[in-house]
């Protein structure tokens, strides 16, 4: 029975990950609203490990929430009746926002590292940094960052345009999802 433990945390984690998501582009527009750092203003480093720390973690719960979903459709029902096939449109979103999810996360991880500032998660481990200040490689990688986060908010708002529609319609893949 661990598979249906592990699936049932999936709701959690998407939840988890949406509302990441969330502060992350919120935190971001105010982050960068915020004066360059010199002597004198130093506060603005605390904004940018945080909206580090939540990013890493949220590319650690997608991996987790994607290993729950192989798992998932690996393992038999014991019913011997088919799981519900996914539509093809709900199949691309998923795909196409867990790929933009992980770009959008790994790009910005490796901004930070050639940007020269160190990365600390959760102030408790500070992460090796194998990188070196590099404004060439930053701009290149902070460029995709950008890119894959517009990616992400289309795809955002197409998937809950869908979710409504779905909850309106009243189709029970919202009950699905959530395995009821």
């Amino acid at each position: 029975m661990p598979p249906r433990r592990l699936t049932a945390m999936n709701p959690v984690l998407h939840v988890l990950i949406s509302v990441s998501t969330f502060f992350l582009l919120i935190s971001s527009w105010w982050m960068m609203a915020l004066p360059l750092p010199s002597k004198v203003f130093t506060y603005r480093a605390y904004p940018f490990q945080l909206h580090k720390n939540v990013g890493i973690t949220m590319a650690v719960l997608l991996l987790v929430m994607l290993y729950g979903r192989m798992v998932y459709l690996r393992t038999p029902t014991g019913t011997g009746v088919p799981r519900p096939r996914m539509p093809r449109s709900a199949l691309i979103q998923s795909v196409l926002l867990y790929g933009l999810i992980f770009a959008c996360c790994l790009s910005g991880y490796l901004s930070s590292v050639y940007s020269g500032w160190a990365t600390r998660l959760w102030w408790v481990v500070t992460l090796p940094n194998w990188g070196y200040d590099n404004d060439a490689l930053n701009e290149f990688y902070s460029t995709i960052h950008i890119w894959t986060t517009y990616g992400i908010i289309a795809i955002m708002m197409i998937h809950i345009g869908t979710a409504a529609y779905r909850v309106f319609r009243n189709d029970r893949s919202v009950r699905w999802m959530l395995r009821l």
